[in-house]
């Protein structure tokens, strides 16, 4: 290609976006960093991620990053001596493991994050459901330990952030009234804050392209289909494992008002702004 060809193609990219920057600007979008699409990252992809979200800051759009931690938390867990359980997906958390995730997660992954985004200026705020009464939690179920589910969100914190200029990165802890922690899965929560802060987007960056309707079979991804369909694929079991908490909140995130959710391949470098600002894409997207 000649250098005035690929001038034009970088011009392309720039109109191209131009539309999409405009339609989102003031817009709150969701991003679920997932600890699958961290896991053996070490600088680069995060280092493409700070930048993608930044890039979202600066050109108005109001970031909020929702991180996980799992395969982080198992990995440390594993080094301590102790077998990581699950049961139907969740992790078995008794006080021991719990304090183990409360570090890794509020204390490296999440630090980790805002020192990325932190490089390209004083913009990013670690913080946990904790603070500020943010999420309100209880347990689970009595077998699975301080696994919590989320009865409860008060968004005031994360929109003084937002008025703020300020880009809020949240670590998945929640607490009960008597201020006990509770370990919350990721997808969960980000859907909550979505539906909270009425945004524009819920965006889950995972290890996958996006969803299929076979699982088995990279050849099926769905690039676009609505709540009802993606219903029908959660309860055909399409949707399963790890897919499945993003797939129910994608369906429970588009019902209460957050106009579109997406699943991409958190791996694929500038993969956010592919998915919001090319015609095109890069994953599944789920409307109402």
């Amino acid at each position: 290609m000649t250098g005035g060809g690929l001038d034009g193609a970088r011009a392309g990219v720039l109109v191209e976006a131009l539309p999409y920057i405009r339609r989102f600007r003031d817009a709150v979008v969701v991003v679920k960093y997932g600890g699958s699409a961290l896991a053996g990252s070490e600088a680069s992809p995060l280092a493409s991620f700070a930048q993608d979200v930044v890039l979202l800051h600066s050109v108005g759009i109001k970031p909020v990053v929702v991180h996980g931690g799992g395969p982080q938390i198992g990995e440390l867990l594993r080094r301590l001596g102790k077998e990581p359980e699950f049961r139907d997906g969740l992790r078995v958390t008794d006080a021991d493991t719990l304090d183990i995730a409360r570090m890794v997660l509020v204390g490296k992954v999440n630090r980790d994050i805002v020192s990325a985004i932190n490089v390209h200026g004083p913009l990013a705020v670690g913080l946990s459901g904790e603070d500020a009464k943010l999420i309100t939690a209880t347990a689970h179920s009595s077998g699975l330990g301080f696994v919590g589910t989320v009865i409860g969100v008060d968004p005031t914190i994360l929109r003084r952030l937002l008025a703020e200029g300020l880009i809020p990165v949240v670590a998945t802890i929640g607490a009960d009234q008597s201020g006990q922690a509770y370990n919350i899965n990721a997808d969960t929560v980000a859907g909550a804050l979505a539906e909270s802060l009425g945004a524009e987007k819920l965006v889950f960056l995972t290890d996958v392209e996006g969803l299929r309707s076979d699982v088995s079979d990279p050849g099926t991804l769905v690039r676009r289909l609505t709540a009802g369909q993606l219903s029908q694929l959660i309860e055909s079991g399409a949707a399963a494992g790890g897919m499945a908490p993003k797939a129910e909140a994608c369906v429970r995130a588009v019902q209460a008002g957050v106009r579109r959710a997406h699943v991409l391949d958190g791996r694929v470098p500038h993969v956010l702004l592919l998915e919001l600002f090319t015609d095109g894409g890069a994953g599944t997207m789920v409307v109402p």
